[in-house]
């Protein structure tokens, strides 16, 4: 069983760069004075790419090597402010498109118990972002690199946990003054735990735990703020390898941003996302998810619009 419910987790997500888009967006709106309130985290994005998990996201497979590979089509016409309220002009559009590439190691040594694992993310964005008439700017490169490790543990055929640690390096461009940017510019430290119940024909259910750590961007002496971002799916197994249901993400900004040592108050970001979900096990060592979210409730965020497509496969 491992081999294929536990290999359509591979431990976790894909460190895609779509939030960056955000975050470059909403940065050139303060730059230009256009925001009238303050943004939640540097430019209002996040590290890491908010509801990328899925179903089966916290079981690993056997050892040996894996690839696997990310679609994502994010967009967003708006962004909000502290009190829920729009802050971007109807002229503001982000539509960003990425294949994410993966490779996990899941070694034969055992750590308490788990099995001890290793992934690497490098992905290829095309970023558009449209400000106001006369304020655009597209791109296409590599974003920024995910390097992790991760302990697993299978209690049951059914119920499997991870915990992990994601270094974020910051290999994508990055342009203070550009309108749009692939990378951050600043590394960023994320804790993970995570659960998964899997059942091929009844109730599944997972949830994935994230701490994100920020450190600072030297360019504009920016650091932002903590997370707490939980991804999750709920869904039914039919028993013919088709898995349907519902998943996203529930983000909570906890401490505040700082720039030039002072405190940036009333800004924290806040989100919560859901929708459609499948997946389809071959029962042949490969599978695919499929998600589309929508986001709600956001504060101090870009309200967005995501559509993931997730190919898992054995070397």
């Amino acid at each position: 069983m491992f081999k294929h419910a536990a290999s359509a987790a591979l431990f976790r997500r894909s460190r895609t760069p779509l939030g960056l888009a955000l975050a470059g967006a909403l940065g050139a709106f303060a730059s230009l004075g256009l925001m009238g309130v303050a943004h939640a985290t540097e430019g209002g994005g996040s590290v890491y790419p908010v509801g990328a998990e899925n179903f089966t996201c916290c079981a690993l497979p056997p050892p040996g090597v894996y690839g696997m590979v990310w679609g994502e089509h994010l967009s967003a016409d708006n962004a909000r402010g502290n009190s829920g309220q729009v802050v971007t002009p109807a002229t503001f559009s982000v539509k960003a498109n990425a294949v994410v590439p993966r490779v996990v190691w899941i070694t034969d040594t055992q750590v308490a118990g788990a099995a001890l694992g290793f992934h690497a993310i490098l992905p290829l964005v095309n970023l558009d972002v449209k400000v106001a008439p006369g304020t655009a700017q597209s791109k296409t490169g590599i974003g920024d690199m995910t390097l992790g490790a991760v302990l697993g543990w299978h209690h049951s055929d059914r119920l499997h946990s991870v915990l992990a640690l994601d270094v974020y390096a910051p290999t994508g461009s990055y342009d203070k003054t550009d309108v749009a940017n692939i990378g951050r510019n600043y590394w960023a430290i994320q804790p993970v735990a995570g659960l998964s119940y899997i059942n091929p024909t009844g109730f599944n259910a997972d949830l994935k735990a994230m701490w994100t750590y920020n450190l600072k961007n030297h360019d504009t002496d920016y650091r932002s703020g903590q997370e707490l971002i939980l991804d999750y799916a709920l869904g039914w197994g039919l028993g013919n390898g088709l898995t349907l249901g519902v998943g996203g993400y529930a983000y909570q900004q906890i401490t505040d941003d700082r720039q030039y040592g002072a405190t940036v108050a009333d800004n924290k970001g806040r989100a919560f996302a859901i929708g459609p979900s499948v997946r389809y096990d071959s029962g042949k060592g490969w599978f695919v998810n499929a998600k589309f979210q929508q986001d709600n409730a956001v504060r101090n965020r870009a309200d967005t619009s995501i559509f993931w497509l997730k190919a898992v496969f054995p070397f």
